[in-house]
Parts: C-alpha cells; structure tokens; sequence
C-alpha cells in the first residue's frame, strides 16, 4: 500500500478498535516542536521552562499563570492557541470525536490552521487505503484554499498557497511550449502524470481538473461520501451534475460559503445573474442508503450540494458543512 500526506502526522497516532485516531505524546511534542513554539535566543525564562516541561510531557497540565508570565505577547498568544488545541484532543476518545464536538458546538475559538491540520489527519485515516491520486487529490480541496486556473473553458483548480499571490491568473505548464510569459507554472494531475503524486503528495503542487464531466467531479463525489462514512456512520451516494433543472430544492448544502449564498437565493426562487452563475463550480446530488435516517420533511427528496467560487476565484470548501448541514435525524460518530 502506498502512503500519502506524510505531512498530517498519522504515522504518530494510533487507532481504536474502530479505526478512529487516538492521540498520542509524540503526536503532541510535533506540535510543541514546531518553529512558531521554539523559544527564540531572546526568549524568557518562563517561555524556555514551559516548552521544555511540555516536550518532556506533552499532556501536563497548564496553569493560566504560566501563560501569562511571558514576556512576549506573540509567545503567549501561540502558546493559548497550541494548548487549546491539545484540550481539545485530549478531551476525546479520538480526533474524529474531537472535531465533530468542534464543528457540533457552533463555536470554533481556534484559527483556521488547527482546524485545517485536523481535517488533514483525519482524511488522512478515511482514505487509507485508497489507490486513485485524483481522489487525494480532490481530498486537498478539504483542508486547502484552492484558485482558479484560466485555461479555454476547463475548471482547472491550484493550490492557492503554492500559487501565492504573485500571478492571479497562473496558467498550465504546458503553455510554456507556446512561449506564453507567466510567473507560476502548474502540471495538472492526469493519468500520464498520476504516478507522480505518491512522492509529490506533501508538496500539494498539481493542479486538479474539476470540470464538469470530467473525472475530478466524481472524484469529489467519492471523497465526500468517504467522509460521511468515516465520521457519522452513514452511508450515502454523490452523483455529479452537469446542470440543475427543475428539481425541488427541498434540502441543500453549500459546501462554502459563497455556494451557501448561492443556494439560498435559488431556494428563493431567484434567478441567478451571469456572474454569480459562473461562479458555481460544481452540482451534486446526495442520496442515502437508509431513508430512514432522514428527516420527515425531506424523506426521500435528494440533497443537493454547491461548490462555488468566490469573487477573488478562491475555493474554500467547509468540510463542517457536510456533517452540520444533512437532514439526518441522529449524528453518531463512526469512531
């Protein structure tokens, strides 16, 4: 079996009996190791003292004190954040019980990084296993910004940390056999470059043809229906859309926020104008295998799901949607 996404620090966990991740110290003392936690030459004494202590016992106790007796207000501040973090975690039987309290309790106190890093792991140990890199690659859009790549009338998708802000227009490498000037080159993950991925999955550097039709929707589709699988115990099928023509609206989620906006104005009843149109970058239609999970009012009406793009062409996908959004009348964690 090939590994992937060595970067999450799944190889440091271990599992229950039900496949969930179970923390562990050395899980932990990663964090604690990190360069935003390693106390600089100028550093006090009480932020050595804590780093020190925590990595030769990453679950002790710390008191607010503690905390508050650094002198540098950016220390302190990372140090709150890394420690409500490993609460967090040690707080639940396992990372999966962890974040759905996270995204269950309405409130999420932690910076996006945490949360980000957290869904990593956890697709992570969903997608064991898998053998398709289009449906890693799908999976990135999870935990990843994505932008939009500009080439005829393909979705093709970048990484948007890879690509920067440099060019907001990055094109294919293959344009550079046309001579074309550009500062950000992407290689578009295909079945004649899938191969590469195994040893580039850490670098989240090729590009993901999410057109309609095309294999990157379906491959969405699978990561999706894996997720639900893995954190609520439920079974479903995600079918892509090429278009959405008279069907009831009875039940929809945005997978971001811009798709969220964009559903509720067609479950208005409004019509979409040309821009906000081209702004939606995939359909997809929800079904369960046990109806009886279902809400009374939805019953055996499809869920219709929306991925879209912001004005600025960037793809923030709320995996969160997912597990707070269905009509389903009991969440259970699988794990």
């Amino acid at each position: 079996m090939k590994d992937f996404w060595i970067s999450c620090g799944h190889h440091l966990l271990d599992r229950n009996d039900s496949g969930g991740l179970v923390v562990s110290d050395e899980f932990l003392k990663a964090y604690f190791a990190r360069p935003e936690l390693m106390p600089p030459e100028d550093a006090c004494d009480a932020e050595r003292r804590l780093h020190r202590e925590l990595l030769a016992a990453p679950r002790r106790q710390v008191a607010a004190g503690e905390i508050e007796e650094m002198a540098d207000a950016d220390a302190r501040e990372n140090w709150r954040f890394v420690l409500a973090f490993r609460d967090l975690l040690l707080r639940h039987a396992t990372l999966e019980a962890a974040y759905l309290a996270l995204v269950r309790s309405g409130s999420v106190q932690l910076p996006p990084l945490f949360v980000n890093q957290l869904v990593h792991v956890i697709l992570r140990n969903a997608l064991d296993g898998c053998e398709d890199p289009l449906v890693l690659r799908a999976a990135e859009l999870f935990f990843r910004t994505q932008r939009l790549m500009l080439h005829e009338s393909s979705v093709l998708l970048g990484d948007a940390e890879v690509i920067g802000g440099v060019n907001p227009t990055p094109v294919l490498s293959l344009m550079s056999m046309l001579g074309a000037v550009h500062d950000v080159e992407v290689e578009v993950l295909d079945e004649d470059n899938a191969e590469h991925y195994w040893h580039r999955s850490d670098q989240f550097d090729m590009g993901l043809d999410l057109t309609a039709g095309r294999r990157g929707q379906a491959a969405l589709a699978t990561v999706i229906a894996r997720w639900l699988s893995h954190l609520l115990g439920v079974e479903v099928s995600v079918e892509p859309l090429t278009e959405l023509r008279d069907a009831r609206l009875t039940w929809y989620v945005g997978l971001d926020t811009d798709a969220t906006a964009i559903g509720d104005r067609l479950w208005r009843g409004e019509a979409l104008d040309e821009e906000t149109n081209g702004r939606v970058l995939g359909l997809y239609r929800l079904t369960f295998a046990d109806p009886a999970l279902v809400l009374e009012q939805v019953g055996r009406e499809p869920v219709y799901l929306i991925l879209a793009m912001s004005a600025q062409k960037l793809v923030r996908l709320k995996p969160q949607n997912l597990l707070a959004g269905l009509p389903i009348r009991h969440l259970e964690a699988a794990t």
